[in-house]
Protein backbone atom coordinates (compact mmCIF):
# COMPACT_ATOMS: atom_id res chain seq x y z
CA UNK A 1 0.00 0.00 0.00
CA UNK A 2 1.11 3.28 -0.63
CA UNK A 3 -0.42 6.23 1.47
CA UNK A 4 0.13 9.67 0.07
CA UNK A 5 -0.95 12.69 3.18
CA UNK A 6 -0.43 16.44 2.01
CA UNK A 7 -0.86 18.04 4.75
CA UNK A 8 -0.07 22.08 6.47
CA UNK A 9 -0.65 22.50 10.29
CA UNK A 10 0.96 25.32 11.78
CA UNK A 11 0.22 27.81 15.00
CA UNK A 12 -2.46 30.79 14.57
CA UNK A 13 -1.24 32.98 17.20
CA UNK A 14 2.76 33.35 16.56
CA UNK A 15 2.32 36.20 13.87
CA UNK A 16 2.46 36.75 10.21
CA UNK A 17 5.61 34.48 10.01
CA UNK A 18 5.66 30.87 11.19
CA UNK A 19 8.53 29.17 9.47
CA UNK A 20 10.06 28.89 13.19
CA UNK A 21 7.49 26.68 14.14
CA UNK A 22 6.96 24.74 10.73
CA UNK A 23 10.50 23.94 10.31
CA UNK A 24 10.45 21.90 13.70
CA UNK A 25 7.79 19.77 11.77
CA UNK A 26 10.00 19.25 8.61
CA UNK A 27 12.96 18.13 10.51
CA UNK A 28 11.06 15.66 12.51
CA UNK A 29 9.41 14.20 8.62
CA UNK A 30 12.92 14.42 7.41
CA UNK A 31 14.37 12.44 10.36
CA UNK A 32 11.24 10.32 9.96
CA UNK A 33 12.58 8.09 7.50
CA UNK A 34 9.74 8.74 5.11
CA UNK A 35 10.21 10.42 1.52
CA UNK A 36 8.60 13.73 1.50
CA UNK A 37 8.45 16.70 -1.14
CA UNK A 38 8.23 20.23 0.80
CA UNK A 39 5.70 22.23 -0.86
CA UNK A 40 5.37 26.44 -0.63
CA UNK A 41 1.62 25.72 0.85
CA UNK A 42 1.97 22.23 2.31
CA UNK A 43 3.91 19.03 2.29
CA UNK A 44 3.45 15.78 1.08
CA UNK A 45 4.76 12.85 2.97
CA UNK A 46 4.49 8.84 1.44
CA UNK A 47 4.04 6.29 4.03
CA UNK A 48 3.19 2.35 3.98
CA UNK A 49 -0.16 2.81 5.76
CA UNK A 50 -2.40 5.03 7.09
CA UNK A 51 -1.28 4.72 10.40
CA UNK A 52 2.09 5.61 9.71
CA UNK A 53 0.70 8.85 8.15
CA UNK A 54 -1.56 9.80 11.41
CA UNK A 55 1.46 8.90 13.68
CA UNK A 56 3.44 11.60 11.25
CA UNK A 57 0.46 13.82 12.01
CA UNK A 58 0.08 13.62 15.49
CA UNK A 59 3.87 14.10 16.33
CA UNK A 60 3.35 17.00 14.23
CA UNK A 61 1.04 17.97 16.75
CA UNK A 62 2.76 17.02 19.57
CA UNK A 63 5.80 19.41 18.33
CA UNK A 64 3.23 22.63 18.21
CA UNK A 65 0.86 21.96 20.85
CA UNK A 66 3.60 23.15 24.12
CA UNK A 67 4.05 26.38 21.70
CA UNK A 68 0.82 26.84 20.82
CA UNK A 69 -2.66 28.01 22.04
CA UNK A 70 -4.29 27.30 18.31
CA UNK A 71 -3.42 25.05 15.98
CA UNK A 72 -4.21 24.79 12.48
CA UNK A 73 -4.31 21.55 9.97
CA UNK A 74 -5.41 20.66 6.79
CA UNK A 75 -4.89 17.36 5.42
CA UNK A 76 -5.53 14.79 2.58
CA UNK A 77 -5.29 11.47 2.03
CA UNK A 78 -4.51 9.66 -1.45
CA UNK A 79 -4.46 5.87 -0.56
CA UNK A 80 -3.49 3.09 -2.97
CA UNK A 81 -2.36 -0.51 -3.05
CA UNK A 82 0.68 -0.90 -5.06
CA UNK A 83 4.17 0.49 -4.97
CA UNK A 84 5.61 3.17 -3.27
CA UNK A 85 7.38 6.06 -4.83
CA UNK A 86 4.51 7.76 -6.00
CA UNK A 87 5.37 11.57 -5.22
CA UNK A 88 8.22 11.08 -7.58
CA UNK A 89 6.28 8.89 -10.02
CA UNK A 90 3.19 11.54 -10.15
CA UNK A 91 5.10 14.74 -10.50
CA UNK A 92 7.46 12.89 -13.44
CA UNK A 93 4.16 12.08 -15.22
CA UNK A 94 3.05 15.70 -15.55
CA UNK A 95 6.61 16.96 -16.38
CA UNK A 96 6.58 14.65 -19.28
CA UNK A 97 3.40 15.33 -20.43
CA UNK A 98 3.91 18.74 -20.68
CA UNK A 99 6.97 17.92 -22.05
CA UNK A 100 4.60 16.35 -24.85
CA UNK A 101 2.68 19.15 -25.16
CA UNK A 102 5.71 22.30 -25.27
CA UNK A 103 7.35 20.13 -28.41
Amino acid sequence: MSVLMEFAMFPTDKGSSVSSEVSKIIEMIRNSGHSYKLGAMGTTIETETLSEALEVLNKSYIILEPHSDRVYCSVKFDIRAGKMGRIQKKLSSIEEKIGKVEK
